[in-house]
């Protein structure tokens, strides 16, 4: 049985548990080719609305980063042929003569203005064949059988094929003692673990208690408590995790129970926390050593902490020039910060240039905010960098010893890039900001890597405080896509859901896309006694599918999903105004906020468009953390983590209490008269 504990852990736990093209970066010039446009004017500074400066500067990989205050080219006239540079920096190419284009082309070039490839297009091969699917393995024979041993064989094979669900339907008849099954024990066990394989965490918390208590002689009881650690780990409680782990006997699972806390406690991020932690269990080694590498790796460490490391050290004679901290880094009056992107200079074809319409976007939006911290005194210099598609450019830009000199970095887009740049910043100590990810993973035990949008798992947490506190009844039906995001977040909504008190009747996959899943998938689903129905969904398939399904069982149940149904042409305003739908909203802007409007005149007035929800993220990010440099110098993780969510220049809010590192405020909106308001607005959470 002590195999299938560790069978459940995380993968890495015991093996289970510029070739050739440029990188873009160069001095700024004064008439740069295809570059987003310097703001001239900007919003004003009241409520972070953006401002009037003529501060723009791009960076040379091969150079050391120098800032000159420039004007750039007009939008409208763009190119897309490098031009070159007056300050006589070069750009890094195999060709030292070839210079790279000093930033991205302007997202308004003028319709046949591209230019035409004079190359000719390779023969496409031939597509391979597709590998066949493998096939599934037989279900059990017998399932749902009344003899209890075939029921606990059963559960067992349901776990090694995967299918985690089908075995807790196997196993949890015969766990009750009341069944007097001699293997009720171990079919408990076994549901902890498909459960626990199946991220049900609370559902897998809650057999392991039962086993402890009317299983309390069972011989492999120390197995259950290892597993109870995960499990508590995962639902970021680490002292009841910590408090479990030493019920295990001594001598058992010792090198079991050191790993898991390796791969656990560095993912506490509230150092208040983890100061209990050290107090409550000071003789935990793994606890010391974990808190003292935090300390100095992850920007917690302040004066106040010397006497305590300088214990922690001698107690457990930690190397003292590992946990020596750096001297604290000094404030300025001018910030550098790089901004690694995928504009794909290299590639100028008009697809390339319509898909990376975003990267243009958000970079014009990034300038717009410096212009607005220039015009307030807190100068900031942007350094851009091409990422190009892939990591190759990535590997040769951090290769740069200019960027280890940076105070900041913003970017990259893709996730192998973020992984790679993550600890980049993390080795240099360099905090880096993820401008568009919502994948809460990329910053797990990294104190120098935020996200700027809420994670999938936040949304999900936020949305079911959000419920809890709104709805009296307390049972709700989750529906969710089977994509890995609406997955997670079916998943952590359920979790946190009933860890308030709430009961998830129903939580269900769907496949919005086929026709004839959708009835199959909700035939058996009581709407009737819901109290509320969350569907993580942004098909445009299934809103029109469930606003049919309720009028047609006239029923008024309150609705909460994703902001994408109000753009949905299928469902009209009029439809979801005359219900309670809730909108998980991260990205609501009001359009009749001054600094909305006024960012907007301004970005159209340089752009010649109007500005995306990507353009809006840019000034947000560099207009928040521009501020945190500022205030608080480059090394401000704790001074954020100290501080609640604030309202924002442009969005509804942001912040990141408690050592969160993903912004944790998420709106929520409702229609009220046809007009979208905010439920939940920044002081009234």
């Amino acid at each position: 049985m002590r195999l299938l504990s560790r069978l459940c852990l995380p993968t890495g736990l015991f093996g289970l548990w510029l070739v050739t093209a440029p990188v873009f970066a160069q001095q700024a010039t004064t008439k740069p080719a295809a570059t987003p446009p310097k703001t001239t004017t900007a919003p004003a500074a009241s409520k972070a609305a953006p401002s009037s400066s003529k501060t723009t500067t791009t960076a040379s990989p091969s150079t050391k980063p120098t800032a000159t205050p420039t004007k750039t080219a007009a939008p409208a006239k763009t190119t897309t042929t490098p031009a070159a540079t007056t300050s006589g920096s070069k750009a890094a190419t195999t060709a030292p003569t070839t210079k790279a284009s000093s930033a991205p082309a302007t997202s308004s070039t003028k319709a046949g203005a591209t230019t035409t490839p004079t190359t000719t297009p390779a023969k496409p091969a031939a597509p391979r064949p597709a590998a066949p699917a493998k096939p599934q393995p037989p279900l059990p024979a017998n399932l749902g059988s009344s003899d209890p041993n075939m029921r606990y064989q059963n559960g067992k094979t349901l776990i090694d094929q995967g299918r985690y669900d089908l075995a807790l339907q196997e196993l949890l008849p015969i766990t009750p003692p009341a069944m007097q099954f001699v293997r009720g024990p171990e079919a408990a066990y076994l549901y902890a673990v498909a459960a626990s394989r199946a991220k049900k965490w609370a559902e897998a918390e809650q057999m392991l208690n039962l086993l402890r208590t009317e299983y309390s002689k069972w011989p492999g009881l120390s197995d259950a408590l290892f597993l109870q650690g995960q499990v508590s780990f995962e639902q970021s409680d680490a002292d009841n995790a910590l408090q479990t782990l030493t019920e295990i006997p001594a001598g058992q699972l010792e090198t079991e129970r050191a790993a898991m806390k390796a791969t656990y406690l560095p993912r506490v991020k509230d150092k208040v926390l983890f100061q209990s932690l050290v107090q409550k269990y000071p003789q935990d080694a793994a606890v010391a050593r974990t808190y003292a590498g935090k300390l100095i790796t992850d920007g917690w460490y302040t004066d106040a902490d010397k006497a305590q490391l300088d214990q922690l050290i001698t107690q457990f004679s930690l190397d003292r020039t590992r946990y020596t901290p750096r001297p604290k880094a000094a404030k300025k009056s001018s910030y550098n910060v790089a901004v690694l992107l995928p504009f794909e200079f290299a590639d100028k074809s008009w697809e390339t240039r319509r898909k990376n319409q975003f990267v243009t976007d958000l970079y014009a939006g990034l300038r717009l905010a410096q212009d607005s911290l220039q015009r307030e005194g807190r100068p900031v210099q942007l350094f851009a960098y091409d990422t190009g598609a892939d990591t190759t450019q990535l590997k040769q830009i951090l290769a740069l010893p200019e960027l280890a000199s940076m105070d900041m970095i913003i970017g990259p887009i893709y996730k192998s890039g973020s992984k790679l740049l993550a600890r980049y910043a993390q080795q240099r100590q360099i905090i880096c900001i993820n401008p568009l990810s919502q994948d809460g993973d990329l910053v797990l035990d990294n104190g120098w890597h935020y996200l700027f949008e809420p994670s999938t798992t936040t949304q999900a947490k936020q949305t079911a405080q959000f419920a809890f506190n709104t709805f009296t009844s307390r049972t709700a039906v989750v529906l969710y896509e089977g994509t890995k995001d609406e997955t997670a977040f079916g998943q952590a909504y359920k979790t946190t859901y009933e860890a308030l008190g709430g009961k998830v009747q129903t939580l269900r996959r769907i496949d919005s896309e086929t026709d004839e899943s959708l009835p199959a998938s909700l035939a058996d689903v009581d709407l009737k006694t819901a109290g509320h129905l969350v569907v993580a969904s942004d098909s445009r398939k299934i809103g029109p599918y469930i606003l049919k399904l309720l009028q047609t069982q006239n029923l008024r149940v309150p609705i909460i999903t994703e902001a994408s149904w109000l753009d949905n042409p299928r469902v009209s305003l009029g439809q979801l105004d005359a219900r309670d739908v809730y909108f998980i909203h991260p990205k609501y802007l009001d359009r009749t906020a001054p600094g909305v409007r006024r960012f907007r005149q301004l970005y159209m007035q340089q752009q010649n468009l109007p500005p995306s929800v990507f353009a809006f993220t840019g000034f947000e990010l560099l207009y928040y953390f521009g501020q945190q440099l500022h205030q608080y110098g480059p090394n401000f993780q704790q001074n954020l983590a100290a501080s609640g969510p604030v309202s924002g220049a442009l969005f509804q809010g942001i912040g990141y209490p408690a050592g969160a590192h993903d912004n944790q405020y998420v709106p929520f909106t409702k229609l009220e008269h046809l007009e979208l308001e905010v439920l939940n607005p920044v002081g009234l959470r």
